[in-house]
């Protein structure tokens, strides 16, 4: 077995935890000081590990929330994921208006860096003027 199928199989990993809704189970896929390059929710604290909460609130505010993987390209220490993502927003965080009860689907990208088999970086690039409009809400404002 070689280290990228080790890098592949613990995204895979990741995202079957993310689309089960096990968040206990993260820690198999990610290291616990994370970097999350691009905050998964506004709100998020911007510190190592904080991606894990981010997670648990994405969880939180779109249920059932699914991810899935399109295209994987593995590479090193890197594994990239084409994904449609989809939910319905029936819940709330910090950041997230009051649940809309519409749904979304829209098409991401994200990036991530592995150390010793696990999730040590995430970047992420997603359609999110898609899932306003889908959703319904606001374009946020700088405060």
């Amino acid at each position: 077995m070689s280290v990228q199928d080790d890098n592949k199989r613990a995204v895979l990993g990741f995202f079957t935890a993310v689309n089960e809704r096990r968040t206990e189970d993260l820690p198999a896929y990610m290291a616990q000081d994370v970097v999350d390059h691009n905050q998964i929710i506004h709100g998020e604290p911007d510190e190592p590990g904080a991606a894990f909460e981010g997670l648990r609130q994405q969880l939180a505010a779109f249920d059932p929330l699914a991810i899935r993987v399109e295209e994987l390209v593995v590479e090193d220490d890197r594994v990239v994921a084409r994904v449609i993502q989809s939910g319905t927003h029936g819940g709330t965080h910090p950041r997230m208006p009051e649940p809309t009860g519409r749904s979304f689907e829209n098409e991401a990208i994200w990036w991530f860096t592995l150390d010793g088999g696990k999730i040590a970086q995430i970047r992420g690039v997603s359609d999110r003027l898609g899932l306003f409009l889908q959703l319904g809400w606001d374009w946020p404002t700088v405060d």
